[in-house]
């Protein structure tokens, strides 16, 4: 389906991809992967199903934190590729129905950043107010956004004699946003990347960006925007006005009631789509405990959303795996199943590890896991290399051992790149999970590899356009290792029920408000079931997972 074809809210039935241009092929043999690179494998991810591109950082950086450290908004970093080969790339990806949206990092720049350069040269410095600064920070320490990194969110200039702000490492300074010429900025650099047919944009790290700590809580008169909330909503217009098609996908790690806020309300949205960061922590405790119940409450307290809005489901991103919305005994638990080493662990909070290695490895377990991330409402996203299976590689530091080269083969560097081994921007994955035994090309060969079943879960779902746009039912059965849920929408329903038990479990379902000769179609080994007097009896494997569409003999849709 091309995407003129499509709704103008694409993204509430959209598969969504993330990578980082560096580590996915590398077309020049110099050991980073680069937009060229990419572009060849446009045709891979459309035969994969997906539908958008999320692109990491491309700007230019010292590359302190993995490209988040900015040091040009205008500009590529020049190994990666050219503008010409950017906009090559969108070209090539709305030829194939992908569309592309890119990271949006407007927290901070890199201290290296001409901006900040130029306001620490003096008090008087016209760029002085683009940043935060402060004769006397608070006497409260306060960590920055990654433990350990630094004890307090202040760092004392020399040159001034000031301290300025960072909530996140101290080589990235946070931008004032209360100023209104940062806010002009922030407007242009989003006009400039959509005019090269990006088609909207990962924001990151949203709180931070437009609530800033308070005076209460050390931040001792903190610049503060008016409203914050309608400045989101300022930007989510700007971007409307320039795109009608563009979206904001936030970046907002908070429980389910406070995330609310940022999507906005009425004729004033702020953030089309966020992250269900809540959803994915209680999803690894039930894991953990081979026990459904945490995520199904957590799916039960989600709070109705705006019209338009959407949930992105993930298993997976590019970050550590962060667990700070559980309780300290629920962490223990996630981290004694799956870190039980703590290297295995990030700022005490998160895990730097892939799903497969996490699960041993256990293919029922991973399919179990994609399985529900797709059949849950909202849209998913996926981390490169996890239609593969890829795992991590320790022995890099901190969030880097998730983010190692793509593994296309088991040739040389994983067919990644020709360059010498040491010259690679990030070292592959070894043991077991290395390119000689998980790679892209053998497995688009095997029809019963974990590509091929993501690429089957990837139709089911965009087949089941009620997943994006419909209504949940969790039904009640009495066995708390089954999560049992329907979806409904006008275009139909689907019931999906999976597993978390490693031994098998016979279930029986009472399905509500049936339409007449009603029947379920079995998406994934296509068959129909029969339903007796409104119930449906179902045996499940160790793991296993069943897509069942709901449908009659009036049904006239394929499934």
């Amino acid at each position: 389906m091309r995407i003129s074809d499509t709704s103008d809210r694409w993204w509430k039935n959209a598969v969504i991809y993330c990578l980082d241009v560096e580590v996915y092929l590398d077309s020049n043999d110099d050991g980073v992967g680069d937009l060229p690179g990419l572009t060849r494998r446009i045709d891979y991810l459309a035969e994969l199903g997906v539908t958008c591109l999320w692109l990491m950082p491309l700007y230019p950086s010292p590359g302190h934190d993995d490209g988040y450290d900015i040091t040009d908004f205008y500009a590529i970093d020049p190994r990666l590729g050219s503008f010409g080969e950017f906009v090559e790339l969108v070209r090539t990806a709305r030829d194939r129905g992908i569309r592309v949206i890119m990271d949006l990092v407007v927290n901070h720049t890199s201290d290296q950043h001409p901006w900040f350069i130029e306001s620490r040269s003096s008090r008087e410095s016209p760029k002085r107010d683009y940043y935060v600064w402060r004769d006397n920070p608070p006497t409260k320490n306060q960590p920055s956004a990654f433990p350990g990194d630094s004890d307090s969110i202040w760092e004392y200039d020399d040159t001034t004699e000031q301290y300025y702000l960072h909530n996140f490492y101290r080589h990235q300074p946070d931008l004032n946003i209360a100023h209104p010429p940062v806010r002009d900025e922030i407007a242009r650099i989003v006009g400039f990347w959509t005019q090269l047919g990006i088609s909207g944009f990962r924001v990151d790290a949203v709180p931070f960006l437009i609530e800033p700590k308070s005076e209460e809580e050390g931040a001792e008169g903190h610049d503060q925007l008016p409203d914050p909330h309608e400045y989101l909503g300022d930007i989510s217009a700007f971007l409307a006005r320039r795109s009608s098609e563009a979206m904001l996908l936030g970046e907002v790690n908070l429980p389910h009631q406070e995330q609310l806020a940022f999507f906005g309300a009425g004729d004033r949205p702020e953030l089309q789509m966020q992250f269900d960061f809540h959803g994915m922590q209680q999803l690894y405790l039930s894991f953990a405990r081979n026990d459904a119940r945490p995520l199904t409450a957590s799916l039960a307290g989600r709070p109705d959303l705006p019209d338009g809005c959407q949930w992105g489901t993930f298993v997976r991103n590019h970050d550590e795996l962060t667990l700070d919305q559980l309780s300290d005994p629920e962490r223990d638990e996630v981290f004694e199943a799956f870190a039980p080493d703590p290297d295995m662990r990030l700022y005490g909070r998160g895990i730097r590890r892939r799903l497969p290695p996490m699960f041993g490895g256990d293919e029922r377990r991973i399919r179990l896991a994609y399985s529900l991330m797709f059949s849950l409402p909202g849209t998913p996203v996926l981390f490169y290399g996890e239609e593969i299976g890829m795992g991590e590689n320790l022995a890099v530091e901190g969030r880097y051992a998730v983010r190692t080269p793509m593994q296309w083969s088991d040739g040389k560097n994983g067919g990644f790149s020709k360059a010498r081994a040491s010259d690679l921007v990030v070292p592959l994955t070894d043991g077991e999970f290395s390119p000689k035994h998980v790679n892209a090309t053998s497995q688009r060969r095997d029809r019963d590899s974990l590509t091929h079943f993501i690429r089957d879960l990837i139709q089911a779902y965009r087949n089941s356009p009620e997943i994006g746009w419909g209504r949940l039912t969790i039904l009640e059965h009495g066995d708390h290792r089954v999560l049992a849920h329907i979806v409904r929408a006008s275009v139909g329903a689907m019931l999906a029920v999976h597993n978390l038990a490693d031994e098998p479990v016979e279930l029986t379902l009472s399905l509500p408000d049936l339409e007449p000769k009603s029947h379920l179609f079995d998406l994934l080994q296509p068959k129909i079931l029969p339903i007796n007097r409104g119930t449906v009896e179902l045996l499940l494997e160790p793991y296993g997972h069943r897509w069942l569409r709901i449908t009659s003999d009036a049904d006239t849709r394929i499934g």
